[in-house]
């Protein structure tokens, strides 16, 4: 690509190599589609497509990026590595009662492991982009903070669930091969369920590196999110149940009020199992699977639209 007087006068030094753009910092590299393409330049017509188009651009570089860094890989390595392990240990006596408790221990495992993993995917999608210098450079180009923080959520989203199903999947497939009459709509809901999930706290996590100004606290504040999630949450919620009634309202906003618990619900009602933490008032809910579906979409949406407006008052 050649470039003209005014982008070599500019005081930056530019490499480009297959897409990626190396500057001042030989150890960071870039994609550069968001530079070259022509539709992000677009201001007057077709906005809506613009802005689809925007959002497109930024999400294909972030999946792009994760599949180099080797996330992806990993993410799906560590998701088949557990649930081959619990299908291992928990699949020995075939049988339909067996093979789901065998889901129900998966979904225990996915309640601690997706939402760090996403946590840990996450935090890191804006203020670590700010460190390396890639921020300052996307936002002197025509195009709204706010598409560049929906496009990198949505890229590492499509990264976060294609491990989730391949590792479950996985999973899924050893379990049949040695229990045939797994319950499949169980495991079903059970893959459903840990996708939402993941990518609710994938959203969380981008909204703490949003309104995080350094990388090392990002991961401290995502940390403690997952703390207040996965264990927090529930001996306050365990704690309100066994001090006082509580009415069926107060027990449902209760369960809503945590991805986790959603999740639970979720995976869970479908079967007569007790699981762990807020199990007891997941039993006493009386929420809907469209209502848990709402809620479910409700923390993906609401924090990544957090995210793109705290962005928008970010100062570089």
């Amino acid at each position: 690509m050649t470039e003209g007087p005014n982008r070599a006068d500019s005081g930056r030094s530019h490499e480009t190599d297959g897409g990626v753009t190396t500057t001042g910092d030989a150890n960071v590299t870039e994609p550069t589609d968001i530079a070259e393409a022509p539709e992000v330049t677009e201001s007057t017509d077709g906005q809506d497509s613009s802005a689809l188009r925007q959002i497109a651009t930024v999400a294909g570089m972030e999946f792009r990026l994760s599949v180099r860094n080797r996330w992806a890989v990993a993410l799906a390595a560590l998701f088949t590595l557990f649930a081959s392990l619990i299908v291992g240990f928990g699949a020995s006596s075939v049988g339909p009662v067996r093979a789901d408790a065998v889901i129900v221990s998966m979904a225990s495992l996915a309640t601690y492991l997706l939402p760090l993993a996403a946590l840990v995917f996450g935090f890191d999608a804006v203020v670590g982009a700010e460190e390396r210098g890639w921020l300052d450079i996307v936002f002197a180009l025509p195009v709204s903070r706010a598409r560049v923080v929906v496009g990198s959520y949505l890229g590492r989203a499509v990264t976060l669930v294609a491990a989730t199903s391949i590792g479950f999947g996985i999973g899924g497939i050893l379990l049949f091969s040695v229990a045939s009459s797994a319950n499949t709509v169980l495991y079903a809901t059970f893959l459903l369920g840990s996708v939402a999930l993941g990518l609710g706290f994938l959203a969380v996590g981008v909204f703490v590196s949003s309104v995080v100004g350094e990388k090392t606290h990002a991961l401290g504040a995502a940390l403690l999110v997952w703390v207040w999630f996965v264990f927090g949450h529930d001996l306050l919620a365990l704690g309100l149940v066994a001090g006082s009634k509580l009415p069926q309202s107060a027990l449902s906003v209760m369960v809503l009020s945590n991805p986790v618990s959603v999740f639970r619900v979720f995976v869970l009602s479908g079967i007569d199992s007790t699981g762990g933490g807020l199990a007891t008032v997941v039993g006493e809910s009386t929420l809907s699977m469209p209502l848990l579906a709402v809620a479910a979409t409700v923390w993906v949406v609401v924090p990544v639209a957090a995210a793109a407006r705290a962005v928008r008052h970010r100062s570089l």
